[in-house]
């Protein structure tokens, strides 16, 4: 039987409303719900239910790890101090850590657009915290001042071999840490404004 466009659009709708990931391979999956009430999670043998006006927090953010460079994270905050973490991979295997993108997308634009309707008052930020972010930058300065030591030393004693391994180095490393420090960088964000670069 052929459905209709509202039938096909439906399985789409029910999807931004809920949303489950593995944080590792042994134990159950973190499952997440938005519901009329709030944000109803499971976790392990834990489990609760946040009203969207309680919650006092969301930081989002770029994390990505060796198995999976396309990860994002989003750390949720009640007013009480509980903290929980949705992220946008799940485990399926020793060896496969799978992206689930849109399911991710999907419920993080909802989470916010319903607590936006409920008249939140959540502090939004983006990117990491400010002192983790202005170590990151003085290690990256640090490496920078002896990459570019190593590459004089090695013009100065025509190393050539050598000075094409640093650029070569220097440039993989700037394409993989660079986009990792631009997204990341500390911001505030609003409901109607989500980042679309802590986004996949």
């Amino acid at each position: 039987m052929q459905m209709s466009g509202m039938e096909a659009r439906a399985p789409a709708s029910c999807a931004s409303k809920s949303y489950a990931y593995k944080a590792s391979l042994i134990g159950s999956a973190h499952r997440f719900e938005l519901t009329e009430e709030g944000l109803s999670w499971h976790i392990g043998g834990r489990s609760g239910l946040w009203v969207y006006g309680e919650i006092s927090a969301i930081r989002l953010s770029y994390r990505p790890v060796s198995m999976q460079q396309h990860r994002f994270r989003a750390d949720v905050s009640h007013a009480d101090g509980g903290r929980i973490a949705i992220l946008s991979t799940s485990w399926q295997t020793a060896a496969l850590m799978a992206p689930q993108d849109y399911g991710y997308r999907d419920f993080i634009v909802e989470l916010h657009g319903r607590m936006a309707k409920a008249g939140s008052q959540a502090v939004l930020t983006a990117g990491l915290g400010r002192v983790t972010y202005a170590a990151a930058l003085a290690l990256l300065a640090c490496l920078a001042v002896a990459m570019a030591g190593l590459f004089i030393r090695a013009l100065m004693i025509g190393e050539f071999a050598g000075m094409l391994f640093i650029v070569g180095f220097a440039a993989l490393f700037t394409w993989q840490v660079g986009g990792f420090i631009r997204r990341n960088q500390p911001r505030t964000y609003r409901f109607d404004a989500l980042p679309e670069d802590l986004l996949p």
